[in-house]
């Protein structure tokens, strides 16, 4: 079984551009975007920018019409790009954050991270606001057996129950390794069978339609089991990744679905120059 990362699948790369659009913050100013709600980003993938200019870089989103974003936990992100908010307490982020018009309640997190700092991660996510935790992988090897995988869920069920005590929602975000089978079994199916509905939640992760599974399929089936999703379009043409309504995913039957599946926010993950090309097209569809 092979594990590609999205870090792998969607790339890191990112260059600054002049925003077109330029919307001031404040809750006035978001428009009805699909579900709506408004349309988010993931930072990894300008986790370079961050680096260099994390304000600079939040107005940047914010320019192009982005409101919300997903941070990536900076003590285990901060060799891709989060390293300078290390020394930032999370009131200081959570200001940075605001002042560019924007609103961070979704973090991934390193599974291990949890398990071994779990109240010092709980106490950070409540100052900086969080709703939402999301378990970015499990980090098992690539022949992890579905016993192991089976393990994982049940300790992060356990990890659910206490985050959920604390007001937060853990969630776990898939790879394309949780859509390989084990003995005719797929992994993203086991998970499913081994977490517990109301502590663990799923962020689909939109690119496995590069592997043929489409998300609405699995909104519809686990309907109420997600939290939220991450965007990215698919060319089948060219086998690349494509910016939001460049490639062959069914937006509006994927929102359509969605809603079916409980979903409460979404964040296109992708470089800049995609997160700027993808933002109109979401802006626009009508579901």
């Amino acid at each position: 079984m092979t594990t590609f990362s999205r870090r792998q699948f969607l790339g890191t790369s990112a260059m600054a551009v002049t925003a077109a659009v330029c919307l001031g913050p404040g809750p006035t100013q978001v428009r009805a975007d699909p579900l709506g709600m408004p349309i988010g980003c993931q930072l990894y993938p300008v986790g370079k920018l961050v680096a260099q200019d994390f304000e600079g870089t939040l107005r940047q989103l914010a320019a192009i019409g982005y409101r919300t974003i997903e941070l990536c936990s900076p003590p285990s992100y901060g060799s891709s790009g989060f390293a300078p908010l290390v020394k930032m307490k999370a009131a200081e982020v959570r200001k940075v954050i605001e002042g560019a018009g924007l609103r961070c309640e979704s973090c991934h997190y390193q599974f291990q991270e949890l398990k071994d700092k779990l109240d010092d991660r709980i106490a950070y996510a409540k100052e900086l606001g969080l709703k939402q935790m999301i378990v970015a992988t499990f980090g098992l090897r690539k022949d992890a057996t579905i016993a192991e995988w089976a393990k994982a869920a049940g300790e992060l069920n356990k990890i659910g129950e206490r985050t959920k005590k604390e007001g937060i929602q853990v969630g776990f975000h898939n790879h394309n390794g949780e859509f390989q089978e084990i003995d005719g079994v797929l992994i993203y199916d086991k998970l499913m069978s081994e977490f517990d509905p109301k502590l663990v939640k799923m962020q689909f992760q939109v690119a496995v339609i590069s592997l043929g599974y489409q998300a609405a399929t699995y909104l519809k089936k686990y309907p109420g089991r997600f939290i939220s999703l991450h965007l990215a379009d698919w060319s089948a043409a060219d086998k690349k990744s494509v910016p939001v309504g460049a490639g062959v995913v069914d937006w509006k039957g994927l929102f359509a679905a969605a809603k079916m599946g409980g979903v409460e926010n979404y964040f296109v993950e992708m470089n800049l120059d995609a997160l700027k090309a993808s933002y109109p097209y979401l802006h626009d569809l009508k579901v």
